[in-house]
């Protein structure tokens, strides 16, 4: 009881602590725990030999379980297996956008498995999900504009609260899940509102006055790069 008691009045005393001690103090305890895990390891490993395969295995989990959530921006690794077309395709895809964009493509493979997600969910194009990204915010899923646009797609909350409900607001837009399905949304909405891909992004650009259309020719250029990588792909294969 006394152990639990202390155990109780040190979680509290730590609450009290400013963010950065607490931060600190959280990276010690793990510290900690990985090397107190590794010591039992090394022990189980000399005694029992036959079980050092299923106690690295353990170990595997348990340090795997230490990493904070949310310490990377991908949304999820590419669905289809990789010896699949559909999981080649995306990998192609992430690969060309990584090197133009300069981005980690283990990041930019989470989000061209979304924007595939998405768009299956929502009848779009995902090569056309993908292209709007690379225009709005080139990848940077922390991107915010002067206008209030926010996230990958750059969408503009007030004009889209009906979508954001049931994400939980605004600031879901920052996640790139959640802002790569209501863009997705959007554009479906304009697409059949306007019956055109070339009027429904620049209905999605807010740019109906723009001459000669160049912010969709922009959009549709960056699309038929990513096509021209997905070509490849299929004559290679």
């Amino acid at each position: 009881m006394e152990a639990m008691n202390s155990a109780l009045d040190a979680r509290i005393e730590s609450q009290k602590l400013p963010a950065g001690a607490r931060a600190i103090s959280r990276a010690w305890s793990v510290a900690q725990a990985v090397l107190a895990l590794v010591g039992l390891v090394v022990v189980i490993a000399a005694v029992h030999p036959a079980t050092r395969e299923m106690v690295l295995a353990q170990a595997a989990l348990a340090l795997n379980a230490t990493e904070p959530p949310g310490a990377n921006f991908a949304t999820g690794s590419i669905e289809p297996t990789a010896d699949s077309p559909g999981g080649r395709e995306q990998r192609a895809v992430a690969e060309m956008l990584a090197k133009r964009y300069r981005v980690a493509q283990e990041a930019v493979g989470g989000f061209v498995a979304t924007a595939y997600r998405a768009g299956r969910e929502t009848a779009v194009d995902p090569l056309l999900i993908l292209a709007v990204i690379s225009v709005e915010s080139r990848f940077n899923p922390v991107a915010e504009s002067s206008f209030g646009a926010k996230g990958l797609m750059q969408i503009i909350p007030k004009f889209h609260k009906d979508k954001l409900v049931e994400h939980g607001g605004d600031d879901a837009l920052l996640d790139p899940e959640v802002n790569i399905q209501v863009g997705a949304q959007v554009l479906r909405e304009y697409i059949r509102r306007f019956g055109g891909t070339e009027s429904a992004l620049q209905a999605y650009a807010g740019a109906f006055e723009e001459p000669n259309a160049m912010y969709a020719k922009q959009v549709l250029l960056e699309r038929t790069r990513l096509e021209q990588a997905v070509n490849r792909l299929r004559r290679a294969g």
